[in-house]
């Protein structure tokens, strides 16, 4: 039984990466200006799957939102992260996925609650619950450290849109991609903010509709469709691809819950088999036959 484990496991591995670029230089998803990033979302039938680390990856020892857990990934494969950005009680922008500091930190209450100078002196946990040395990076740090590097999507976590413009109006981060929770947002950030594309939730006939109603053009856009490729909404994805728009899952509430990791690698297959263009992963290292 155990012999047949490991094997599946072996032909798993090797069903994975064969979708997926095994990089002379994993750290390779450089992006120097807009028109190279809107370049590296487009859509083309030739390109691999693009993985994705979900809250910036995370691995045992590597905390989710560290900068650290990012650079052991992008050691791994070449990736873009999703991360996210939250105000500290004197509005300064750290990454922190839970309103509160419980899970992933050695203190405990909410973040808003905290200056930043208090947070400095905190620990990250990684997904195990293991106290790490890493500290919580704030926004600045990460955008700085990925410079060159890689790609980010932020998913807001209670940043006002008005400090995003702020943020990206000079273009300094020519690497941004903004998550955004409906049409209003999407477009207050088109009117605002030239050089980012948005990642926006295009899962139903009715979401595409809506979209091409605010006349943002398809070349700024990410269409995230949901947690599958359903084949339901094929038109849909057809669409969308046809206007250069890569099709993006995230399996983060579902695949990645599988309790073993050959359990999630025969989850990560059954996506592939699908062909998304980009998955987005709390585990972005098993996708890579290191």
């Amino acid at each position: 039984m155990t012999k047949n484990r490991i094997k599946l496991g072996v032909l798993l591995v090797s069903l994975l990466t064969a979708y997926i670029v095994q990089a002379q230089n994993p750290q390779s998803t450089v992006v120097k200006n807009f028109e190279e990033l809107k370049k590296y979302f487009k859509y083309d039938d030739s390109k691999p799957v693009i993985i994705s680390g979900h809250r910036g990856g995370m691995l045992t020892g590597y905390p989710e939102n560290s900068i650290e857990a990012m650079e052991k990934s992008l050691s791994i494969l070449p990736s873009f992260f999703e991360i996210d950005p939250r105000y500290t009680k004197d509005s300064v922008i750290v990454l922190m996925h839970d309103a509160t500091l419980d899970r992933t930190t050695n203190l405990k209450g909410e973040v808003k609650d905290y200056t930043y100078e208090e947070l400095k002196k905190t620990r990250l946990k990684d997904r195990e619950g293991n106290l790490t040395r890493f500290k919580i990076p704030t926004l600045t740090e990460a955008l700085e450290w990925g410079k060159n590097k890689t790609i980010f999507n932020l998913d807001n976590k209670g940043i006002p849109w008005e400090k995003y413009v702020e943020l990206f109006k000079d273009n300094t981060y020519p690497n941004i991609v903004l998550s955004v929770r409906s049409m209003e947002e999407a477009l207050f950030y088109y009117e605002r903010l030239d050089e980012v594309m948005f990642c926006v939730a295009i899962k139903t006939q009715e979401d595409l509709d809506a979209f091409i109603k605010t006349g943002i053009p398809f070349n700024r856009l990410v269409s995230y469709v949901g947690y599958t490729m359903n084949p339901k909404y094929s038109e849909v994805y057809k669409f969308l691809r046809e206007k250069g728009s890569m099709c993006f899952i995230s399996i983060h509430p579902t695949q990645d819950k599988m309790k073993s990791d050959l359990d999630k690698l025969k989850g990560y297959t059954e996506e592939l088999i699908k062909r998304p263009d980009i998955i987005e992963t709390d585990y972005p290292s098993l996708f890579f036959n290191n």
